[in-house]
């Protein structure tokens, strides 16, 4: 009677029919809900606790996507946090080991001895194939944690400290430092503050030319009164030699001039970036709450894991070369273009057949098609080579603690026309800049950028 009433559980052990159906049945019920083929032929205890396990997951995964919708600040602080992270590799990690355990005992509950010859390498490769996945799918999970935990504490500053927005805006130092083989040590190639409104994400880029000269260092600066400052006036004036990019490289190669600001380093920075960032605040008359330095060397390496870049190009621009165009291994044609690294780095960098000054608005127009052009779901498709590429190439001194903010706040920024402002003539003269026209037209922008958002 028992046997007829559970036939899944008392199964007609001399029927290979009866047995191979009730194989597959058992392999099915485990790769729908794990634990259900236990519950109903096995161990009771492990087939409830196979089920507690998977539809508390599953219920965490819908919880998580709800609260994604209303609340997105919620998951990236759990996805940015190493504690949250820790919790969540243990979690899938051992839900990987407790899916290998349920498959594993699902295939000793079928009996393969039992079921028809033929069907017996096909139920062991089905289930087989089903364990690879959900095992190994939870496993490499578990390893996308582990290198999203890596890559947050390797890019983003720890003890730094979050600074508040400065009249209802954050601005950042974007640096995109190149140092190519013919160049001693790193400089900033490009210079640009980003100024997002910490309500609605809108942006404004504004290009700094990296041959501003004369610039006026802001009150409290270690660098008025330095060997920076020759003249006592508080501005950076000694000729062409001084031009706002050269002031990382130096600062950083003496000693006596890193010791101008003792406390960079532990606070995520440097004394050449604090510098440049003192020196950026003097020119445009605003205060920058934290950078963000690219090297541009391996620039390429990010585009390539992104997938590339559609830029729709203007003017045909050489790949290498001199400034006589000799040696070129390559031209960038007019028209839209999908960018590889090595190319897109090209479009930043090419200056032999146009100005300083265009390379700056190309260099503005890739930065705001990185920001635009790529979805979540290419990052997250391919998260892991972006991971590295990132840890390899950039610095912050962005908090750790800061980090859910600025994603959420990113993602509205996204999804907003970005304004630019370039500080290249005839605007202004690098060589003699008139900081009043500068100022004035930093702060008319950014006027002009929140208007459009109220």
């Amino acid at each position: 009677m028992t046997t007829v009433n559970a036939p899944i559980r008392y199964p007609d052990v001399a029927s290979p029919k009866v047995m191979t159906a009730r194989a597959w049945v058992l392999v099915v019920l485990n790769f729908v809900l794990p634990g259900s083929a236990q519950v109903l032929a096995g161990s009771r205890r492990l087939g409830r606790f196979g089920l507690a396990c998977t539809l508390g997951l599953v219920g965490l995964a819908i919880v998580a996507g709800l609260v994604y919708l209303i609340w997105p600040q919620v998951i990236f602080s759990i996805f940015t946090n190493e504690w949250s992270l820790w919790a969540v590799q243990i979690l899938l990690v051992a839900y990987a080991v407790l899916w290998v355990i349920l498959a594993l005992d699902t295939l000793r509950l079928v009996r393969l001895v039992r079921t028809r010859p033929k069907a017996r390498g096909w139920i062991a490769a089905f289930t087989t194939v089903l364990l690879v996945l959900f095992a190994g799918g939870a496993g490499y999970g578990a390893y996308l944690v582990n290198v999203t935990r890596d890559t947050v504490a390797s890019i983003f500053a720890v003890q730094a400290n979050a600074e508040p927005p400065v009249d209802g805006r954050y601005n950042i130092l974007l640096l995109g430092g190149d140092a190519g083989a013919d160049r001693d040590g790193l400089r900033p190639d490009s210079i640009t503050v980003v100024s997002i409104e910490a309500d609605t994400g809108r942006a404004t880029m504004i290009g700094v030319p990296r041959d501003l000269q004369q610039v006026p260092f802001p009150e409290g600066s270690p660098l008025i009164g330095s060997d920076f400052d020759e003249n006592g006036t508080g501005v950076y004036d000694c000729g062409s030699d001084c031009q706002i990019s050269f002031l990382y490289p130096r600062v950083e190669a003496y000693d006596e001039y890193r010791a101008l600001y003792p406390n960079a380093e532990a606070e995520g920075s440097s004394p050449g970036i604090e510098a440049t960032k003192d020196a950026v605040e003097g020119a445009l008359g605003i205060t920058i709450q934290y950078y963000v330095l690219i090297d541009m060397q391996g620039f390429a390496q990010l585009i390539d894991a992104l997938g590339g870049v559609d830029i729709n190009v203007t003017e045909r621009l050489p790949i290498g070369g001199d400034e006589n165009l000799e040696q070129v291994e390559g031209w960038i044609e007019p028209g839209l273009q999908h960018m590889d690294g090595t190319t897109a780095l090209w479009y930043a960098r090419s200056r032999h057949s146009t100005s300083d000054y265009d390379r700056m608005s190309r260099q503005r127009e890739l930065q705001t098609a990185i920001l635009t052009q790529f979805q979540p779901a290419n990052v997250l498709s391919k998260f892991q080579g972006i991971a590295q590429a990132g840890a390899d190439v950039v610095k912050t001194d962005v908090p750790q603690s800061t980090l859910a903010y600025f994603l959420d706040l990113a993602l509205k920024t996204k999804d907003l026309p970005i304004d630019n402002v370039e500080l290249v003539p005839p605007l202004i003269d690098p060589e003699d800049p008139d900081w009043a026209t500068v100022r004035q037209s930093v702060t008319d922008a950014l006027v002009l950028s929140s208007s459009k958002t109220q």
